[in-house]
């Protein structure tokens, strides 16, 4: 499977600028991608201002994610901001060429950025299957709880869509490779670049990880960019039954 990462510099709460941008960055990098991976909130930019941007679910944005991904022939993902029985999700969406979908409500808002007062955590993972990869969506602040992205030999790619700042650019890095190695899985992270609206500044970074803990495929620090990798699942299931780690692993419970 190929997988593709875009790391774009996002327009704040510009959506159709955005969405242009991405459609021409998406499909002139002339790939057969299987997979091409946005970051969070690609069509804004990290904003606490839902009333402003959101949209109810399969509007515009959704519209606009089946239309590229039927034109690329691959699956599209990434979050964007919905409006759903007056409550605000910072919603992670995958399609597909078939028109399928799925999503994913960010579960671990960040609190320090107050998004946990704009927004309505979701409760609920999301792992399903794409021509033959097992993948578990999860977004930003996710990476950061081991618990929540614990593999129970469900998964096989790990997806994380990020606006993850500057200051902290080095937990981004380490918090990738560590979410592969302790998984036996490999991890995509999409993230921007640029400066927000509020004068946040991003690392970009984005980056492809094999179980083993290393990059197959990253971004240039700082600059909009597309990135490939290819990941087997030959080569995955033969590490996993030489090195049977997740074997060993605590049973616990995640409580709604």
């Amino acid at each position: 499977m190929k997988i593709t990462v875009i790391q774009p510099d996002i327009e704040w709460e510009d959506k159709s600028g955005n969405l242009e941008k991405l459609e021409r960055m998406i499909l002139s990098s002339g790939n057969d991608a299987d997979i091409v991976i946005l970051p969070e909130m690609f069509s804004t930019g990290f904003t606490m201002k839902p009333e402003k941007v959101s949209e109810p679910p399969r509007s515009d944005t959704f519209e606009w994610m089946v239309s590229v991904s039927v034109q690329g022939n691959f699956g599209l993902c990434g979050s964007y901001i919905i409006l759903k029985n007056n409550h605000a999700y910072n919603r992670w969406v995958f399609v597909t060429p078939e028109k399928k979908s799925w999503y994913y409500d960010k579960h671990h808002l960040y609190t320090m950025g107050n998004e946990h007062l704009h927004y309505t955590a979701g409760n609920k993972q999301l792992v399903f299957r794409f021509r033959g990869v097992r993948i578990m969506a999860t977004v930003c602040y996710d990476l950061r709880f081991p618990v929540w992205n614990r593999n129970r030999n469900n998964y096989d790619l790990l997806i994380n869509s990020a606006n993850w700042p500057q200051p902290r650019r080095e937990v981004w890095l380490t918090l990738l490779r560590a979410r592969a190695i302790e998984n036996q899985c490999y991890v995509a992270g999409s993230n921007r670049i640029g400066t927000d609206g509020e004068g946040i500044k991003y690392c970009g970074d984005s980056m492809v990880v094999n179980p083993r803990g290393e990059v197959i495929a990253s971004a240039e620090h700082g600059t909009e960019c597309c990135i490939s990798a290819v990941i087997s699942m030959g080569e995955l299931s033969r590490f996993r039954k030489k090195f049977p780690v997740l074997n060993d692993a605590d049973k616990f419970s995640i409580l709604p």
